[in-house]
């Protein structure tokens, strides 16, 4: 659009922005034409002068200029403004004598008179050019940016980016509480502020603001409760027997001009407390002793004795609140305000109500007449007005209204209405609004009678309002937190019903800042004596007040005349009010003190309007595209060229319009797209149609507007009436009253949307006209969906009947012939169904969809194929066409549907008619049947879009169909059967339950059937109604899908519901299973059942508390590794079998602090403790470990006390029952027969710890008196060979170590899939060992936080396997050595596995109570046999390794690397040159780190004694200095050090060794001797012996110069000092633990002899004797 805007500057102005001007009405008017070098944007006109904005933002001034100081009188024509230059100007306005501009970065400028300070410049009368003003944050240097202007006589109005009011000048029109005018500098206007304005206008001297209502999220201001200026209470309460009320009849004495000429009201100064004309904030009718006025107006005469009809809200009206300026009601079903709604209006309350016109001092006078107030005794005004004022107090007070007397009173048959503000045909309202205040004016009539008639209109509440009081009376359950249950309950349920259908500021997705908003309220301020402000009255306003008559009328612009005041709404309606004199009101009603309705013919919509000094001129579609003007009021004459206004003219009929007249000229203006008035001219700004584009543009907005008429139309004059209706429900039943209630709600948000969209497009012909600024192509989405839900409601209400169910309640409303119900859904045939022409009257928006999509075409036309603009056009086209497409489709679906249901018999219809099911196909041709059917069973199908219906009965039967059965189609599965010779066209349909062959009657129909329900199965998985290809998807649907399913066949899933993947009719991957009695499972499955890791929750009725389980199934049962926590408390962790305990796991039961805590692990067989096992009773303090069977002990097994008792013997029955031996912590010992725990019964011999013995018969317990019959000995001194035999051996009658923990290697050789131990394929174990690795670490990354850094790396390392076929070098051997110690590193891999398990049973035995000196040789064993166990998996995953004890060869050229290579670990230093084979060398490194802490435990006690010898006589040598304790140990001098390295000189210098020197010799040497503590393995411990030999060779050797052997003699008195000087403290613990660890091959080594040596030393230590 640009290049056509450039193209056009050179000839003739160009083809956009024209002006044309001209004055008056008369035929012979001619407008003149402005020329101009560029499009003119904006116009703005003062009394005698224009100000131009033109494109470039340069600005024009033209007309008389008497502040340039030219000396030239004559009107000038329009020139440039040059001060302006280099500023890009973005708004202009004009005043009667003065001018204003806004720039691009929202800097003001003005220029003109400035003698009341209209220009906000400080000591200047006049201000000849454009100077900046400033308007600044106060207290603050923060410049104010603006974005429009508004200039009245005296006075200027700023409209800021924050949408706040800044204003300058003179006069009460500022809404400044001033003292002094006039105000140079601007201010904020305090009043409007936390408001978001839209839009200001200016008056001669009065100033009006558009203010979007405060929507949920309003900004809180806190609550004002006495006014700013007279400090007297706004509210106060007076209490009555029956009920409250309270008053908000302030009258402010203020509220009037302050320091200029005295005001036509002066007088109300004076008399503050007499009752004034009411506003219409509580539009209620006092007979008011109106002051009379020093200048009458010709209007208040009539009005002096009677009441001032204020406007009294029409049957279209909303509920007005008084106050709530926002409280449109949302669409919602209550039909009383929202808690939201309640909230939002006390702040309005608190912000609106203190300027209102009300009565001073609050004075609360004797109501005069019982008055009637309408529209303002709303509920929610009442409730929230009372609970704003006396908060909490008023709830009390309740209490004592007897409710049910008042609403028998006044509610007979009465409804209330929230119906949002849509219009009538504007005549009809008129005419109702006069008859109304004829009644209205007679206030001393009978309240019935005004009841009738009222109650028909609203709901008010006789008697009890006098002016501005409202007595509080509450009539909805909404409220309850403000009344008492027993009121509640006495009130009974109401029977007043409303639908609200005005969608509460966002009903559509409204963002605030793209879409106009349509919830928007008026406010006026300043002079009011013609009635400009619109309030009822000709009082002034110091402060802006809400104008209550216009809230929800949608009004989306406001113009102010010099004396008058219009307002445009969304319907293209104009409300004007203020001075009447010319006519300018479009109206002769009376009063014109409240906003009346112009008068214009039926189908006029309005939608640019502007008022002048005394005219107003409107811009209006008409019945072609292009734009109509229409003006009214005074004509203007010209004599001569010269303007002579002949003053008497007002008086002479014809000097004015009585209403708008038609400027015949108009159409010769070309596409007009705003109109402006001021002074006594008017100016109009059109375009050429270059292309079309322009008036493709007109026409896109014209039907916008058109088609929101028409909805509002619906909306008032169908849709309201019906809901309205008493007998609705009983009509149409309460699942059709709901449906059409959410089609009321759809429509309403669709009317909305409509509204606010030909508002913007409406705004954009007025400004831009250019194609990026529509918002139906950047929001496309919000039209498309808001069709499409409306559009889905109508159809789920014709499918219902609905519309069939409205025919009796329309005849109640439109008669037997509704010309109404013909014209509004434009059906032109005769004698159509009411119920057809509702259809066709619902389906109407459905073509308006069509309609976007022609006009975006059309639009798009006018531009290159290649641009984006038509691209944008071209797609949106498409998208509006394809969704009509749909639409269509879906309706006749709708019609299908509906005239299916009308014939369908039995009873059926009730339990299937669903509102969202559709029918797509069915068999009532008998095309399809169930194979071997019986011979008189008679089969139905019917597929809809949700499910199949196969319904089945018995031929002569009178109800045909007894039984149906409904298969959702989320879980049907259908294919054809293949075609056999038998000729049968057979379909296989399967579900979760059932499997069914069907037959059809021939190949096509066979067909037809499977491509439906191919595709009703697929859209009802993806969840959409038929895309808009249609019959187009030919692909089946998935037989894996996700879906939802209740089982109803008895069996195991009787009920339960399944929601999860399925596989062709079966669960089948990740789902949950519940049951009705609160089990569920959620995991895997396959082919039905459980399968897979899954968790599973079983309540326990008797604990109320759930059984849980976690871990792995088969085929429905638990199988695998497992997790179960019962209700109890117990918890089992380990193996299961079948759904039992079975394998290898632990039992533990109550925590630390219940009755019984104890643990249980070991192997369980078929749910019983079977096999060995060690249990740990922790409140006896005791622990078995031995053999079971069904939960006993039984068989072999030790057990060992927490004081020190242990006994190894025979068990039966759960007790100590046959042979065993017991010891006591002082190693008294009995050996002999057991009856029951600690009970000794048999024959048996105890030995005392001092080696005497009793034989015979014992019984009794230990500890507590044995009785005994037998022989004392007391062995010969010298009777040595017997007293060894009396040691007692142990460990004959414990479990030997291979037959320990079985299950848990059985376990890891079936994970590497072999039958027993060594049997089966070691590439298949290779096999299930990835398998295992990846599925497990498929679970570990779904939650990643199990896996640490650490972890996840040896897992990468091993997933590279080591080669396992080709025979063994030592290479290899340690590429197995690696990858075994990352394997047993991670629990992921079955070694891993196997380690952890292993560590855990052996820490459970060995720690604790098991920390028993007697246990250590069975710990030893265990490890020498767990070591033995794994080698044997080992060799079994890598044959090739040979057996323990063999030999791989070692390449003799890499024996020097290889040799540093493994100094680490084990080196065996045997002459042969390879590397033995030995299952502790390979496996010690992984297991004994693991489980050192409790073998060193167990070595530490067995050796208690002789290291604490050893230890006293180490701190004791350990006193002697180094000399001496060398020479007492017999070292040979040659080795004493003579000096030693002295760290403090200069390095390399030596220090002599002296008699005092301690612990310098060897230093070396004793340092690399005290690490043996902090290795594990016996191989690492030697390792460290061998480097402290190497160490004392080394320094020896530097002590002699010279190679150097030694002999015994020499080395061991040497090797003895550093022992000594290491200080090890449980050396013997250490020696005990390497010789029983040992490799075998390393004893008779280099190794073995350095260990001697250490044993030797530790020996000779003990009994060393210091003389």
């Amino acid at each position: 659009m640009e290049a056509q805007g450039k193209s056009s500057e050179d000839e003739d102005g160009g083809e956009r922005g024209l002006l044309h001007s001209w004055r008056g009405y008369s035929y012979s008017v001619v407008p003149e034409r402005l020329l101009l070098p560029r499009p003119v944007l904006q116009v703005a006109l003062g009394a005698q002068h224009g100000v131009l904005l033109v494109e470039g933002g340069q600005v024009y001034t033209f007309g008389e200029l008497p502040w340039k100081q030219t000396q030239s009188s004559q009107p000038t024509k329009p020139t440039l403004e040059n001060a302006l230059s280099g500023q890009r100007v973005v708004a202009v306005a004009a005043g009667s004598f003065h001018s204003g501009a806004v720039t691009e970065d929202g800097t003001v400028h003005m220029w003109g008179d400035n003698a009341a300070g209209q220009c906000g410049l400080s000591g200047l009368s006049c201000v000849p050019n454009p100077t900046p003003v400033a308007l600044l944050e106060p207290g603050g240097a923060q410049s104010v940016p603006i974005l429009e202007l508004a200039c009245g006589e005296k006075h200027s109005l700023a409209l800021s980016a924050q949408r706040e009011v800044w204003a300058w000048g003179s006069g009460c029109q500022l809404g400044l509480k001033a003292a002094v005018f006039p105000v140079w500098k601007p201010q904020k206007v305090e009043q409007l502020a936390g408001r978001w304005v839209l839009q200001v206008a200016c008056g001669a001297s009065h100033s009006l603001a558009l203010v979007r209502c405060v929507g949920p999220d309003g900004i809180q201001r806190p609550p004002v409760d006495k006014c700013n200026q007279c400090n007297q209470l706004l509210y106060t309460m007076t209490d009555k027997e029956d009920h409250v009320i309270i008053s908000d009849g302030h009258y402010c004495p203020m509220g009037v001009e302050a320091k200029e000429d005295p005001p036509p009201t002066q007088t109300l100064k004076t008399s503050p407390s007499e009752p004034i004309l009411p506003s219409h904030s509580s539009s209620t009718s006092t007979p008011a002793a109106r002051t009379p006025d020093p200048t009458p107006d010709p209007e208040d005469s009539q009005k002096a004795g009677t009441t001032t009809a204020a406007h009294l809200p029409s049957d279209s009206d909303p509920l007005p609140s008084p106050k709530a300026a926002a409280s449109t009601s949302s669409a919602k079903s209550s039909p009383y305000p929202g808690e939201q709604e309640v909230k939002e209006y006390l702040r309005k309350l608190s912000d609106a109500s203190q300027t209102e016109a009300k009565m001073a001092n609050g004075g609360l006078h004797t109501l005069q007449t019982p008055s009637l107030g309408r529209g303002s005794s709303a509920l929610n005004s009442l409730v929230a007005s009372c609970a704003s004022a006396v908060g909490e107090r008023v709830a009390s007070t309740y209490e004592a209204l007897s409710l049910k007397r008042m609403m028998n009173f006044y509610l007979p048959s009465s409804r209330l209405e929230a119906l949002g503000g849509a219009a009538d045909g504007g005549a009809e309202r008129v005419r109702r609004e006069e008859s109304v205040q004829a009644k209205k004016s007679s206030s001393t009539g009978d309240i019935h009678e005004e009841e009738a008639e009222g109650l028909r209109r609203r709901l008010s509440l006789p008697g009890l309002l006098s002016q501005g009081r409202y007595a509080v009376h509450l009539l909805s359950s909404s409220y309850g937190p403000l009344l008492s249950p027993r009121l509640l309950r006495k009130m009974g349920r109401s029977r007043t019903r409303a639908f609200a259908l005005t969608p509460m500021g966002g009903g559509v997705p409204e963002d605030q800042e793209v879409f106009p908003t349509l919830q928007t309220e008026v406010w006026s301020w300043g002079h009011g004596e013609h009635g400009e402000l619109g309030h009822g009255d000709n009082l002034d306003r110091l402060q802006p007040l809400c104008i209550k008559s216009l809230n929800k009328k949608e009004v989306i612009r406001v113009s102010a005349g010099a004396h008058h005041s219009i307002a445009l709404t969304a319907q293209s309606q104009v409300y004007s009010w203020g001075s009447n004199l010319s006519g300018q009101l479009g109206h002769m009603d009376t009063p014109s003190t409240v906003p009346r309705l112009a008068k214009l013919s039926e189908g006029i919509r309005v939608w640019d309007a502007s008022a002048g000094e005394r005219h107003t001129l409107l811009l209006a579609d008409g019945d072609c595209i292009q734009p109509i003007i229409y003006y009214s009021g005074q004509q203007v004459k010209e004599a001569g060229g010269e303007e002579e206004e002949v003053e008497e003219e007002d008086e002479r009929p014809g000097g004015y319009t009585q209403q708008p007249v038609l400027l015949p000229f108009c159409m010769n203006l070309g596409f007009v797209s705003g109109v402006v008035a001021g002074g006594r001219r008017c100016v109009a700004l059109s375009d050429r149609n270059v292309m079309g584009f322009i008036s493709s543009l007109h026409e896109l907005a014209s039907a916008e507007r058109k088609f929101y008429c028409k909805l509002c139309d619906v909306k008032s004059q169908v849709l309201r009436p019906l809901l309205e209706l008493e007998s609705l429900s009983s009509a149409l039943g309460p699942a059709a009253t709901e449906l059409l209630q959410t089609l009321a709600g759809r429509f309403s948000l669709l009317s909305h949307l409509t509204g606010q969209h030909a508002a913007s497009l409406t705004a954009n012909l007025r400004r831009g006209r250019d194609v990026s600024s529509l918002l139906m192509l950047e929001h496309a989405s919000i039209f498309l969906d808001v069709y499409n839900n409306y559009c889905s409601t109508v159809g789920n209400f014709f499918v219902m009947g609905g519309f069939h169910a409205l025919t009796k309640p329309s005849l109640d409303i439109f008669g037997k012939s509704p010309e109404l119900l013909q014209r509004l859904s434009e059906c032109s045939e005769e004698n159509t169904a009411t119920s057809d022409l509702l259809v066709a009257l619902f389906y109407l928006p459905t073509q308006h969809l069509h309609e976007y999509g022609r006009l975006l075409l059309k639009l798009a036309t006018c531009f290159e194929v290649s641009s984006g603009d038509y691209q944008k056009l071209q797609e949106s086209c498409s998208k509006f066409e394809a969704l009509t497409l749909q639409l269509k489709r879906k309706r006749k679906e709708a019609e299908y549907t509906f005239h299916f249901w009308k014939s369908f018999p039995g009873k059926m219809t009730d339990s299937l008619r669903k509102p969202h099911r559709r029918l797509i196909y069915e068999s009532s041709n008998k095309s399809l049947s169930v194979q071997n059917a019986g011979r008189f069973s008679v089969n139905w199908f019917i597929l809809f879009n949700d499910s199949l219906v196969h319904a089945q009965g018995v031929a002569p039967c009178k109800n045909l169909f007894s039984t149906h059965h409904i298969f959702a189609l989320a879980t049907l599965w259908v294919e054809p059967t293949p075609e056999d010779e038998s000729g049968l066209h057979g379909l296989k349909v399967v579900t979760p339950e059932e499997t069914l062959t069907l037959l059809a009657s021939s190949s096509a129909e066979k067909t037809k059937w499977l491509r439906a329900i191919n595709q009703a199965v697929d859209q009802a998985l993806s969840g959409v109604g038929q895309d808009a290809g249609g019959s187009t998807s030919k692909s089946d649907p998935p037989i894996s899908r996700t879906a939802s399913y209740t089982f109803y066949k008895d069996g195991r899933l009787k009920d339960a519901t399944y929601e999860g993947r399925w596989l062709t009719g079966k669960p089948h991957g990740r789902g949950i299973l519940k049951w009705p009695d609160r089990r569920i499972y959620t995991g895997s499955f396959k082919s039905g059942l459980e399968d897979g890791f899954g968790e599973f929750a079983c309540p326990n009725k008797a604990l109320s508390k759930d059984d849980l389980y976690q871990g792995y199934w088969k085929e429905g049962k638990m199988h695998g590794l497992g997790t179960y926590r019962y209700a109890s408390g117990e918890v089992y962790d380990g193996s299961f079998q079948d759904g039992m305990r079975h394998g290898h796991g632990m039992l533990r039961s109550g925590k630390h602090n219940t009755s019984s805590p104890s643990v249980f692990i070991g192997q369980w067989l078929q749910d019983k403790k079977t096999g060995y096992g060690v249990f740990d009773d922790i409140t006896k303090g005791e622990k078995y470990m031995g053999m079971w069977q069904d939960h006993q002990r039984q068989g072999t097994g030790v057990v060992v006390t927490q004081f020190g008792l242990y006994y190894e013997g025979a068990f039966k029955d759960n007790k100590m029952m046959g042979t065993g031996i017991l010891l006591s912590e002082d190693d008294t010992t009995y050996e002999g027969e057991f009856s029951d725990d600690w009970t000794l019964s048999g024959k048996g011999v105890l030995t005392m710890p001092n080696g005497d013995y009793l034989e015979g018969s014992f019984s009794g317990e230990w500890g507590s008196g044995l009785k005994v019959t037998g022989s004392y000995f007391k062995p010969n001194l010298f009777d040595a060979e017997k007293d060894k035999n009396r040691a007692v051996k142990l460990g004959r009658l414990s479990v030997r170590a291979e037959e320990k923990w079985q299950a848990v290697f059985e376990e890891c050789w079936s994970q590497l899939g072999c039958e027993a131990p060594g049997q089966g394929e070691h590439l298949k174990a290779w096999e299930n060992i990835a398998v295992a690795l990846t599925s497990r670490r498929q679970q570990i990354q779904d939650s990643p936080e199990i896996l640490s850094r650490s972890h996840s790396k040896t897992l990468e390392g091993l997933e590279v396997i080591p080669q396992h076929e080709e025979p063994i070098t030592i290479e290899r051997y340690h590429s197995v050595r690696m990858y075994l110690l990352k394997a047993c590193d991670t629990p992921l891999h079955p070694l891993g596995r196997l380690v952890e398990t292993l560590v855990a049973v052996y820490r459970m035995t060995y720690v604790g109570v098991g920390a028993n000196r007697r246990l250590l040789p069975q710990a030893v064993n265990e490890i020498k046999s767990y070591l033995f166990r794994i080698f044997q998996i080992v060799r079994f995953l890598f044959p090739d390794l040979p057996e323990e004890g063999g030999l791989i060869p070692e390449p003799t050229e890499n024996l020097p690397d290889e040799n540093q290579e493994t100094s680490a670990d084990t080196r065996s230093e045997s002459p042969k040159p390879g590397r033995v084979v030995s299952s502790s060398a390979l496996l010690l490194p992984v297991l004994l780190p693991r489980l050192y802490p409790p073998l060193f435990t167990l070595y530490a006690l067995e050796k208690e004694k002789e290291d604490d010898m050893y230890w006293e006589c180490v701190l004791r040598l350990n006193k002697q200095p180094d000399l001496a304790l060398l020479a007492f140990l017999g070292v040979q001098q040659k080795f004493w050090p003579v000096s030693i390295p002295n760290s403090l000189p200069a390095p390399g210098e030596k220090q002599p060794v002296i008699s005092s020197t301690k612990d310098a010799c060897f230093a070396s040497a004793v340092e690399t001797l005290q690490q043996i503590s902090t290795t594990f393995t016996p191989s690492d411990k030697l390792q460290v012996i061998q480097l402290t030999f190497e160490e004392i060779t080394q320094e020896v050797q530097s002590l002699l110069k010279q190679d150097f052997l030694w002999s015994m003699d020499e080395l061991f008195p040497v090797f003895l000092y550093v022992v000594l000087r290491a200080r090890i403290r449980n050396l013997g613990s250490e020696v005990s633990l390497i010789e029983d660890l040992m490799d075998p091959c390393v004893q008779h080594g280099e190794h073995g002899i350095m260990f001697t040596t250490l044993k030797a030393c530790y020996y000779q230590i003990q009994h060393e004797k210091v003389t």
